[in-house]
């Protein structure tokens, strides 16, 4: 049997969606309050992060459209899966994210769910929007990059 390191993550899902869609600024990391059917779901890795975004509301940080499905054993204590989580964040953390959100463009988008150290954790990135020819910039050096790597390999 092999142990597992403590400080060892372990990836639940990941937003591939986000780095194609935006503008990575700045990651933060986030604990996520949760019931105890989601964290069973997520132990089993059913959740879903596409269309996912946080939001500030009153000086907190709240996580909107989730996907974490019920989970099967739940019964009546099963929960609602696209509820709104809250975040937690340090106060100062959460201030230099108001004050960067109200700018022009900049929003909140998850990357990712995982365990650390037994905890769910949310990789939050602060992202700006990418133009459609951004994206197709963004596809075209990727293209490139990958006819160099196969010429590089013959």
């Amino acid at each position: 049997m092999k142990m597992i390191d403590q400080a060892e993550e372990k990836n639940i899902t990941v937003n591939r969606k986000a780095s194609h869609e935006y503008f990575i600024i700045q990651t933060y990391e986030a604990g996520i309050i949760l019931t105890g059917t989601e964290v069973k779901s997520l132990r089993q890795g059913k959740a879903n992060l596409v269309d996912s975004y946080a939001a500030l509301k009153d000086g907190e940080v709240w996580l909107h459209s989730v996907h974490i499905s019920p989970y099967e054993q739940g019964n009546i204590y099963n929960h609602e899966p696209t509820r709104t989580r809250k975040l937690l964040l340090k106060k100062s953390e959460i201030r230099k994210l108001i004050g960067k959100v109200k700018e022009k463009g900049l929003t909140l988008i998850p990357l990712r769910l995982y365990f650390k150290e037994g905890k769910v954790k949310v990789e939050l990135a602060l992202a700006k929007g990418k133009k459609v020819y951004d994206k197709r910039a963004s596809i075209a050096k990727k293209d490139l990059q990958r006819d160099q790597e196969r010429r590089i390999k013959f």
